[in-house]
């Protein structure tokens, strides 16, 4: 999401220097402008939207639009996110055009096997969405592995030996599920688990990078 992240921000900046002010959603659908139509990037909305309003949300997208609400969870359940959710730098940085590029030809021509992996991961969606309002983290955890397999399944490219030797760490360091973040192919994983220190160590030790962040509930901003 990092240059839809960018779009955004540099949208922002330019905007307010000329004394106009964007709601998000106009932010977000001009970021998605430039990048969807005037750059022809395959791409979708959900890291333009979410990089304008930032927080967590849940997406609904049709032919009409976007719509996006506050995700409504409990404190406790931010806390134990925040607190669980883990974060790696694979080492491996990639161009995610080429894998999004082959998944978006895929969907369009209606390849059965595309739209079917497509199908199942919006209906994962909505159990992550369930299971974070009712509290259950765990499930959560173990729908981003559900979701991981799946996501494999979609590119030849989305992954390597090295990637799932790391992910096989985190399973023996105790993890309910983890995934790559993005599009695939490098960049970073993302773990959820009940004893953060074992697999902090675990990856110290073969030198991976831990990336440590919060969550932000501001969006796009003026600093």
């Amino acid at each position: 999401g990092s240059s839809s992240a960018f779009t955004c921000a540099l949208l922002k900046a330019l905007y307010s220097l000329e004394g106009m002010i964007l709601n998000s959603n106009t932010l977000a659908e001009k970021a998605c402008y430039i990048e969807m139509i005037r750059l022809n990037q395959p791409i979708g909305k959900q890291d333009q939207f979410i990089s304008a309003y930032g927080g967590i949300n849940e997406m609904k997208f049709s032919r009409s639009g976007v719509e996006i609400s506050e995700l409504m969870i409990s404190k406790n359940t931010k806390m134990d996110l925040n607190e669980n959710l883990l974060l790696f730098f694979t080492g491996y940085s990639r161009e995610a055009s080429s894998i999004l590029k082959d998944q978006n030809d895929r969907s369009i021509s209606t390849d059965s096997t595309m739209l079917k992996n497509l199908r199942l991961t919006k209906e994962m969606g909505m159990r992550s969405s369930e299971a974070l309002k009712s509290g259950d983290t765990e499930s959560f955890g173990r729908l981003m592995h559900e979701h991981w397999l799946n996501k494999k399944e979609r590119s030849n490219g989305m992954t390597n030996e090295n990637i799932d030797n790391l992910y096989e760490v985190g399973i023996n360091s105790g993890i309910y599920g983890g995934k790559l973040i993005g599009a695939g192919g490098g960049g970073f994983l993302m773990f959820y688990t009940r004893r953060p220190q074992d697999l902090k160590r675990e990856m110290a030790a073969l030198k991976i990078k831990e990336v440590p962040f919060t969550f932000d509930y501001e969006g796009t901003k003026i600093l």
